[in-house]
């Protein structure tokens, strides 16, 4: 395959804040090292994450002043390294969020983290080892399978693989953002019940356009704790992915049940709190755990791409809104505003 010289990126100013973005020229290498992988990218998906480092004091780890922005994209191999094994001209290929995170068994890795310490997607082709790499669901578009690197990952993170999940199991969604509808997903698929939280009946309303059986708690009129134990019969819920941060923790606490979990994967409240430390005796009385998850590795993306081909999966349903490439700064400000319902995805090319 033919590609260019130069290619379009987009790319974070330098502080001060807030950040903006500037597009820029780039300059491919004349020539692929041995394992090096070439590929054009077709669509990328935007998360929070990429909206809040550009703000001051709205992302909690380090970001590289000047990166390339974005982490999750769907692309096509056009050319590789003399060595390259794993993949063949025309594959529909993604990077996986943790650069040094593979096998998800590492203990000591570097922190290269697509789109803020490590190089981001919004950009018109990239180069990656292909140790990066995974092949992506043959059955979905560009647009549908740009949505899987951090989303995708992170709920198939929070629902812990599907390995330890019960048949009879529910799971509470904090918000109806990218993380939230891709977790949703993958519940229907997998026979779990889900209960999702939103602030606007409209959001629910259009949430349960993907399934009639979906029940949506609107936070701004009902008390979250009491609906969810009322309609799980007082028996609470055996999954919770928690998108506001920490200061939802005590509430999760009420309505998780015996041995369940809690997974922390977002920080839309901020980073503070006010409650009692006491109220973490929970975790001990129920024996369920609280858990961190940023993302996942290789073979979380690989695992979550078989169960999605495997059920023949589509993404169309929750993606929200699709901009071009020249219309990246105003699908980062439609993101900020907070009236999405699901993924807001880039068109590349």
């Amino acid at each position: 395959m033919s590609y260019p010289k130069t290619y379009r990126a987009w790319r974070r100013s330098a502080t001060p804040f807030p950040r903006t973005l500037k597009l820029s020229n780039e300059t491919l290498p004349e020539a692929l090292d041995t394992s090096d992988v070439l590929i054009r990218i077709h669509a990328v998906s935007l998360n929070y994450r990429d909206v809040a480092m550009l703000q001051e004091g709205k992302y909690p780890a380090t970001v590289d002043d000047g990166g390339v922005s974005a982490s999750d994209c769907a692309a096509e191999v056009v050319a590789i390294g003399r060595g390259v094994e794993r993949f063949a001209l025309g594959d529909h290929v993604a990077p996986t969020i943790g650069l040094e995170i593979l096998t998800g068994e590492e203990r000591d890795v570097g922190d290269v983290i697509l789109g803020s310490t490590g190089p981001g997607t919004l950009r018109e082709y990239a180069v990656f080892h292909e140790k990066v790499l995974v092949k992506l669901p043959q059955h979905l578009t560009w647009e549908e399978g740009s949505t899987l690197t951090c989303a995708g990952i992170t709920a198939w993170r929070v629902l812990d693989g599907l390995h330890n999940v019960p048949e009879d199991a529910t799971a509470l969604l904090q918000g109806t953002g990218g993380v939230s509808l891709m977790t949703l997903l993958i519940c229907i698929a997998a026979g779990i019940k889900p209960i999702i939280t939103s602030s606007s009946d409209d959001k629910l309303e259009k949430i349960k356009t993907i399934d009639p059986a979906i029940r949506g708690i609107n936070y701004k009129t009902a008390d979250v704790a009491t609906e969810v134990l009322k309609l799980t019969g007082g028996k609470g819920v055996d999954v919770i992915l928690n998108n506001i941060g920490i200061s939802s923790i005590p509430e999760n606490l009420k309505v998780v049940r015996q041995n369940g979990s809690v997974a922390l994967v977002g920080f839309l409240g901020g980073f503070s709190a006010d409650y009692s430390p006491n109220v973490l005796s929970a975790i001990m009385i129920k024996a369920c755990k609280l858990q961190g998850v940023m993302g996942g590795s290789r073979t979380d993306f690989e695992a979550l791409n078989a169960f999605l081909g495997e059920k023949q999966v589509k993404m169309d349903p929750i993606i929200d809104r699709i901009f071009t490439f020249d219309e990246a700064p105003a699908a980062y400000e439609y993101l900020a505003l907070g009236s999405h319902v699901g993924k807001v995805v880039i068109k590349v090319s």
